[in-house]
């Protein structure tokens, strides 16, 4: 009798772990991703799927978590926000890990905050979008002209900037803000920088030999946006070698240049053409105004100041 038993237990045991095997193949079989993968590959024979039931049975796991969510930060899968995919490789399935849409969604913003860089610009503003911004009739030349830039992006990169002029409050910084946003839909990245602030970070840079770093920023963007230009205290210095220089190479590589500013064209060169000396410089303020005029399409905005009517009850 010993020796019997010594023969069946063993093959009790080996039919036992078939049995099991085969119910719990059944059961993975029976899951939906494992059906609609067998509806798309009929001829894969069932004996391909007994071989692979580990794989499977991570399937069904990880699947079960996605159904579960608790959350990209806290995905408990073996790939932290990715998703199982049955794939056939050398006559076994195998699992391919794709993004699911949580990360999918976290790595687009992350691009959009590494395409729309910022210098001293209000969060309020940065968050401007063209739905966000009230389309009153005097604005709606410059939304117009700012949405068609935007889109030339998607064939071209346009041949002009824009220059947006108008009282302070109509939403000149806002139309500029929208830009950078709705650039990131065409993968374009931007820089948008408040002037007045700028000069002063570039001035206190001497010390820290940052200059040149700071100013290729603004050289290489594929979109600068220069915010309230004119607003910032002129020297013959920032004018030559800061805002001229970098004017002047993105003049070179046909980089456009949008700007906002309280001052036209004509009250901008004046302004170029303070010297701290003593009376004006206006040869040197036509020169940089030749890295401007040419260069930009001129929008004068008009309306009420939406800062006042924030502070209204």
């Amino acid at each position: 009798m010993d020796r019997i038993d010594k023969v069946v237990s063993p093959l009790k045991e080996k039919l036992a772990q078939r049995v099991d095997t085969e119910e719990q193949l059944n059961r993975v079989l029976s899951y939906s991703a494992v059906r609609a993968f067998r509806e798309e590959h009929p001829d894969v024979p069932r004996e391909v799927y007994r071989r692979s039931l580990p794989q499977l049975r991570q399937l069904v796991h990880e699947q079960s978590h996605c159904d579960r969510c608790p959350g990209l930060d806290r995905c408990p899968n073996l790939v932290k926000g990715h998703a199982p995919e049955l794939t056939l490789y050398g006559g076994y399935l195998d699992l391919r890990m794709q993004p699911c849409g949580k990360l999918m969604a976290r790595e687009q913003e992350e691009k959009r905050k590494q395409l729309i860089k910022s210098h001293h610009i209000p969060s309020d503003v940065l968050n401007a979008s063209f739905r966000s911004i009230d389309p009153i009739t005097s604005r709606i030349p410059a939304i117009r002209a700012a949405i068609r830039f935007c889109q030339e992006f998607g064939e071209k990169r346009p041949e002009k900037g824009i220059y947006f002029h108008g009282a302070f409050g109509v939403g000149k910084s806002r139309i500029a803000a929208a830009m950078a946003r709705e650039l990131v839909n065409h993968d374009v990245d931007s820089l948008m920088v408040y002037v007045p602030d700028f000069i002063r970070e570039i001035k206190e840079s001497i010390r820290d030999g940052m200059i040149q770093e700071k100013l290729d920023a603004l050289k290489q963007a594929t979109v600068l946006i220069l915010d309230d230009i004119g607003a910032e205290t002129i020297t013959p210095w920032t004018r030559d070698e800061i805002i001229g220089a970098v004017l002047q190479y993105r003049m070179a590589e046909k980089l456009p240049t949008v700007m906002t500013s309280n001052l036209d064209l004509d009250e901008l060169e004046t302004h170029f053409a303070y010297s701290d000396k003593g009376g004006t410089e206006g040869i040197k303020a036509k020169r940089i105004m030749e890295r401007i005029r040419p260069y930009m399409d001129v929008y004068c905005i008009e309306g009420p100041n939406w800062r006042e009517a924030r502070r209204q009850p």
